[in-house]
């Protein structure tokens, strides 16, 4: 989700309420404690040079129960953010904490934003050798019969 689309989602809702993962709802009382501008500028490991820019929103909860931040408020706090430290309309990712600082891509549900996991990948497959799809293989082409495929000694493992 980007910037913009946050927005227009923000000025619906009256409420805030972010999903995680598995299901469980961050609970009512949390805080944006950040929003920021990550700059990230890398070599991959196809030597390309890439630079990448994202809006990090961290998400922090505590004992604080009287205070829930609104979406007009985290609408006037983003709209603040997008010009005192000039931001793109960049992809959001979101920082929240598990075991450790977990961070989210997000989207939207209708009434509540739920954090997606993100992955990790290889940004230069065709440089590593890495095919983009598994090979499809036909026993058949393996000189394996279907009668010996299922036996220790068939040789197909």
């Amino acid at each position: 989700m980007t910037l913009s689309e946050i927005k227009e989602y923000l000025k619906q809702l009256e409420e805030l309420q972010f999903i995680l993962p598995n299901g469980d709802s961050v609970p009512a009382h949390f805080h944006v404690t950040e929003i920021g501008k990550i700059n990230k500028q890398f070599i991959d490991c196809g030597v390309t040079l890439r630079n990448e820019q994202k809006v990090n929103f961290q998400l922090w909860e505590d004992g604080d129960f009287d205070h829930r931040l609104g979406a007009k408020k985290l609408l006037s706090i983003i709209d603040l953010s997008e010009r005192v430290l000039e931001l793109s309309d960049s992809e959001i990712e979101v920082e929240y904490q598990g075991d450790t600082i977990s961070k989210y891509g997000l989207k939207f549900g209708g009434k509540a934003f739920h954090l997606t996991r993100m992955q990790t990948d290889c940004l230069a497959k065709d440089n590593c050798g890495i095919p983009s799809e598994k090979p499809k293989i036909r026993l058949s082409s393996t000189g394996v019969s279907d009668k010996s495929a299922c036996t220790p000694q068939s040789g197909c493992c």
